[in-house]
């Protein structure tokens, strides 16, 4: 139990590392979870590589949910 609750707290600091606001970043309005993205899609359609970005360069509108894995995003495309 404590080995799992250790990897997702290093997954949330590591995501939390990959993925810090840059300066730059928009607030979606009406929505403090959530943040514009630039995704990459894979073969399926799903997004994958999303790094946070102003609204005029986002594709993608994505939070943080925490899932039965652990720690995912949730996109839904612009």
């Amino acid at each position: 139990m404590k080995t799992r609750i250790a990897a997702l707290a290093a997954a949330v600091t590591f995501l939390g590392a990959v993925t810090a606001s840059p300066a730059i970043a928009d607030p979606v309005p009406g929505s403090p979870n959530q943040f514009y993205a630039s995704c990459a899609v894979d073969l399926l359609g799903v997004p994958v590589g999303c790094l946070e970005t102003d609204e005029a360069h986002a594709t993608h509108i994505c939070q943080y949910v925490l899932t039965a894995f652990g720690l995912g995003l949730d996109c839904i495309q612009r």
